[in-house]
């Protein structure tokens, strides 16, 4: 079992920056591929980005392309979310996930793939 609590989250202005944390516990996060959703009131959970089990792959939603940066400390057991360039659509409560499954652009971005997940941690970002 892994256990996963987000932080981090948080109130800005459009155009503002958050740094998401996610802690794992119960097992070492370098055994997972780690992602991160997002859920807006009234949407589905959609995928924002993860991160293979080393580090070396990244992948991203078209829509935080180039203003959102996954990261991963496997010695913490952590991963990380920057969030720069928030847009009001940003708003969401955001989900750190972890999945057994070896990233592959396919698996990566498959709510299905993931096995674990923490409580989520709010965003806004105001106009």
């Amino acid at each position: 079992q892994v256990q996963l609590v987000e932080s981090g989250g948080g109130s800005v202005q459009t155009g503002g920056s958050l740094r998401l944390s996610c802690a794992a516990s119960g097992r070492t996060l370098r055994s997972y591929t780690m992602g991160w959703f997002r859920q807006a009131p009234g949407k589905e959970r959609e995928f924002a980005t993860a991160i293979s089990r080393s580090g070396g792959s990244t992948y991203y939603a078209d829509s935080v392309k180039g203003r959102f940066t996954i990261s991963r400390d496997n010695a913490k057991n952590t991963v990380y979310l920057q969030m720069d360039s928030l847009k009001p659509e940003d708003t969401a409560v955001y989900f750190c996930a972890a999945s057994p499954v070896v990233a592959s652009s396919v698996v990566a971005t498959t709510r299905g793939a993931y096995a674990y997940w923490g409580q989520g941690t709010q965003v806004t970002v105001s106009s």
